[in-house]
C-alpha cells in the first residue's frame, strides 16, 4: 500500500503569524493533529503539530501571544504519494515524529500520520490473521 492511499487530504494551511490559539482551533475544527505552517519569507514549508502547542502551553507561555513561527519544525521530511507505507513508518521512526507531508511536484498534497499507517495496516494483518 503506497502513502497515497492513506494520507489525508485535507492538509491545513496557515501562516507564520497565526497564534498557538489559532492555529489550536483550526486543527481542532478539522480534527487533524498537523498544519503546514507557510513562510514565503524564509524556508516555505514547515509543520506545526498537536505536540508542538501543548509542549508550549504546557511550559507556561502564552497561546495568545505565541505564533506558530516560533513553533514550526522546518527541518522536514518530506514524503512522496508513491512510497510505500513502510517507507514512511521508517522515516517517523529514524526520525521521531508522528507526521510527514506528503509532496507531489505542485506543493503539499496531504499529510499522513502514524494513525493512517495504522488504519491501512490494522485490517490487513487481521485478515492474515484469519487466514492462518
Amino acid at each position: 500500500m503506497l502513502v497515497r492511499d492513506a494520507m489525508s487530504t485535507v492538509v491545513l494551511t496557515i501562516g507564520p503569524t497565526h497564534t498557538l490559539r489559532q492555529a489550536a482551533r483550526l486543527m481542532s475544527a478539522r480534527r487533524i493533529g498537523a498544519a503546514v505552517v507557510h513562510d514565503p519569507d524564509t524556508c516555505g514549508l514547515g509543520i506545526i503539530t498537536e505536540r508542538d502547542i501543548l509542549d508550549a502551553v504546557g511550559s507556561g507561555l502564552d497561546p495568545d501571544r505565541e505564533t506558530a513561527s516560533a513553533h514550526t519544525t522546518t527541518d522536514v521530511v518530506f514524503a512522496a504519494p508513491a512510497w510505500t507505507l513502510e517507507e514512511a513508518a521508517e522515516a517517523m521512526t529514524h526520525g521521531g515524529f508522528r507526521h510527514l507531508i506528503v509532496l507531489d511536484g505542485n506543493g503539499p498534497v496531504g499529510i499522513v500520520s502514524v494513525r493512517d499507517i495504522i488504519r491501512c495496516w490494522a485490517p490487513v494483518r487481521r485478515a492474515v490473521a484469519a487466514a492462518g
